[in-house]
């Protein structure tokens, strides 16, 4: 059974505990190798509270504490010798993860399989230098991992194809729904057509067009209706195809297409601006109110997730 699979991690920050929450609920053993292991304790507690939401969302089938006690943290990187998948998700840094991969690669057996939840690195880049290009896959996660169905399984040009299929249905088994990659892109699919959104976002902001609450607005309230119940190519199935080649023959070249980053965005990082992390960002807020929205993101996540799995297809009704 696949919930027997000895899983691996490699970092336990937000999105590296919020992935090893999804892997432990679904049954597994895991073993999570971090980098300074005064920061294990820490790295537990966020875990429990992910897996008492769960529970009390009715998605667990064992106590937190129970599925808790499958997890070992560590920074030994020889107790991962044994797993069949290791998972990384530490700083996205060229380096520190090709670092990184040199250590799995003389404790991991040939076969076993690495990915990385890098965001925006090639996985053919990743790959390089490595005796065993083969195994290593883009393996993309969405914040909060614990919760939603999305991931994306990526074959850089070295990558064998059989270990791809095996993630994918391994990450079938997690209650994910996840797109394969067959070809290399830096990006990969929802990052370029959401920076691609943001993008336009930034131009209309700045030019004067929209503000950023009227920006907002728009795409809750239209994008936000559709999005989760139909990709954009279904959306034009249901809409009607001829339409949309008429806008885009006079939208296309009234589109940004910048290659130099935002400069709002520039001064606001600048100032400092992390969002709701540090109560400053797009928005005013309080560190009241930034709890209040993360509170609201994270139960707006489960209420997403129940009603996406009401609509959508299985994947062979995807093709009919």
């Amino acid at each position: 059974m696949t919930s027997q699979l000895r899983i691996g991690t490699v970092g336990l920050g937000l999105m590296g505990s919020s992935i090893a929450t999804c892997i432990l609920a679904a049954g597994h053993t895991v073993t999570s190798l971090i980098k300074e292991i005064d920061t294990a304790d820490e790295a537990r507690e966020r875990i429990l509270d992910y897996l008492r939401q769960l529970e009390q969302e009715g998605l667990l089938t064992d106590a937190p504490e129970t599925i808790l006690a499958r997890l070992t943290i560590t920074d030994d990187v020889t107790l991962l010798s044994d797993h069949t998948v290791i998972i990384e998700s530490i700083t996205e840094n060229l380096d520190e993860k090709k670092l990184l991969y040199q250590r799995l690669e003389t404790v991991l057996s040939p076969t076993a399989i690495i990915g990385s939840n890098t965001s925006a690195i090639p996985v053919s880049v990743l790959q390089s230098g490595l005796k065993h290009p083969q195994r290593l896959l883009g393996i993309h996660w969405a914040e909060p991992a614990h919760i939603t169905r999305f991931m994306e399984v990526i074959c850089g040009k070295d990558s064998d194809l059989t270990y791809a299929y095996e993630i994918v249905a391994l990450a079938e088994s997690w209650g994910k729904e996840p797109s394969l990659l067959r070809k290399d892109i830096r990006g990969f699919i929802t990052n370029r057509i959401m920076y691609a959104m943001l993008r336009e976002s930034f131009n209309l902001v700045e030019n004067g067009y929209a503000t950023i609450e009227d920006v907002d607005r728009s795409l809750r309230n239209d994008l936000g209706y559709w999005i989760t119940f139909a990709g954009p190519f279904r959306f034009m199935d249901l809409t009607g195809i001829p339409a949309y080649l008429t806008v885009m023959k006079d939208l296309f070249p009234e589109l940004s297409n910048s290659t130099e980053t935002p400069k709002l965005m520039e001064d606001l990082v600048a100032s400092g601006a992390k969002g709701v992390q540090n109560a400053k960002g797009f928005y005013p807020y309080t560190p009241e109110s930034a709890k209040e929205w993360e509170e609201k993101f994270i139960d707006f996540s489960y209420d997403i997730r129940k009603l996406a799995q009401k609509y959508i297809p299985t994947s062979a009704e995807d093709t009919k």
